[in-house]
């Protein structure tokens, strides 16, 4: 007689294994699904952002990887304490960044990065260009800052009275996008590659004369393939939106032209400590090319001196009788009327004082060493005041 009962027992023994099995996957798909949605809630999965284009497989695996290592993307992602440079070349793919990253002491875990961008569908939009990194800065904010899935906005800030070396040397230190410093310069000095058909008021611009002072200092955001060109552009764009056309009839008022004008705003940015002193500084000078005065300014003498290595600066101070008696052009000690071009690049409040100058008779200023305010000036009219204010201060 034949036992029919070991055949069905392992029959069901054979049900009973596939549904552990399957209740297993199921349990670990929605411990997986847990942790994904804990990280959800928590800033550190977009559900919304994930990679339309991945399998099934690819999906699960994926969820599987970061319930295992979701703690990991909220770690810093390399080891040091201090942001580093960093080139991305074109054509380099996801996989050469990451290598080049665990070289450079940005990325610890390679594998991490390369899931978390395959996740997201990143892989394939790492932007080509110089970047400053953080190793202490998590996964994903390692690949936002690479420009993964779009463009990374930086801003970058420069300050009233740089000469254009000083905005290139923060550029060498900053190393922003695609911007070379020493390119940015060249434009500057040459106006190669650069369209100045663009901007109408560089008609007037002398011949072998730079960009300096026109290069309007304020916070500029750009994306990762800005090159020096496009800043320089959105710069002198900014310059024509500032320097209003009631500014410019402001200028015409006084009796100079827009370059005239930039000239004396770019010494006023130099002289004025106080904001409130700029309209009386630009009565000053005004007052005195209409009187047919030597300008006696000292920022064009450091102008026209140049970088001091000992001291470290572009404007060296204070400044002797030989520095004073310096052959130049834009030395004002020793030549009559302006210089041949502006020494700085001037902020608003400086232009608009040239638009707007106070209504005063004064000829001479000096810093008055009793003031109560650091950097206030002695303003007069006559030379007789000027050196009783000179002679207070020695």
């Amino acid at each position: 007689m034949k036992n029919d009962a070991a055949p069905d027992r392992l029959s069901l023994f054979g049900i009973l294994i596939r549904v552990v099995v399957v209740g297993v996957v199921l349990l670990a798909v929605a411990a997986a699904g847990m942790v994904l949605y804990r990280m959800w809630l928590g800033g550190g999965v977009d559900r919304a952002a994930i990679n339309p284009n991945l399998s099934q497989t690819q999906r699960l695996y994926l969820e599987y990887y970061f319930s295992d290592h979701a703690a990991a993307l909220e770690l810093p992602a390399g080891s040091g304490s201090a942001p580093l440079p960093f080139t991305v070349a074109p054509g380099e793919g996801a996989a050469v960044i990451a290598e080049n990253l665990r070289a450079a002491g940005l990325l610890n875990d390679t594998e991490l990065f390369l899931n978390y961008l395959t996740y997201y569908g990143l892989d394939g939009g790492l932007v080509a260009g110089e970047y400053q990194l953080d190793p202490r800065w998590t996964v994903p904010q390692l690949a936002e800052a690479l420009g993964a899935g779009g463009a990374r906005a930086l801003e970058l800030r420069f300050l009233p009275g740089w000469r254009s070396e000083e905005m290139a040397n923060y550029l060498r230190v900053v190393r922003p996008a695609r911007i070379d410093p020493d390119e940015f310069l060249t434009i500057v000095q040459t106006q190669q590659g650069l369209d100045t058909g663009a901007f109408s008021f560089l008609g007037a611009l002398p011949a072998g004369a730079t960009l300096e002072g026109y290069l309007f200092p304020d916070a500029y955001t750009i994306t990762p393939d800005t090159d020096a060109a496009a800043l320089v552009g959105m710069m002198l764009a900014n310059f024509d939106r500032q320097v209003t056309p009631a500014m410019r009839q402001g200028f015409g008022a006084q009796g100079v032209a827009l370059r005239e004008a930039l000239i004396l705003a770019s010494i006023i940015e130099k002289e004025a400590a106080l904001a409130e002193e700029k309209p009386l500084m630009a009565a000053v000078f005004l007052n005195r090319v209409r009187a047919g005065m030597r300008l006696q300014a000292d920022p064009t003498v450091q102008y026209a001196l140049g970088y001091d290595g000992a001291a470290d600066t572009w404007w060296p101070s204070p400044l002797s009788a030989d520095d004073l008696a310096v052959s130049s052009p834009y030395n004002t000690y020793q030549v009559d009327g302006l210089p041949p071009g502006p020494i700085s690049n001037p902020g608003l409040a400086s232009l608009q004082a040239i638009a707007a100058p106070a209504g005063v008779d004064y000829l001479f200023f000096v810093l008055d060493c009793a003031a109560d305010i650091a950097g206030r000036h002695a303003f007069s009219v006559s030379y007789e005041e000027h050196v009783a204010n000179v002679e207070r201060c020695r």
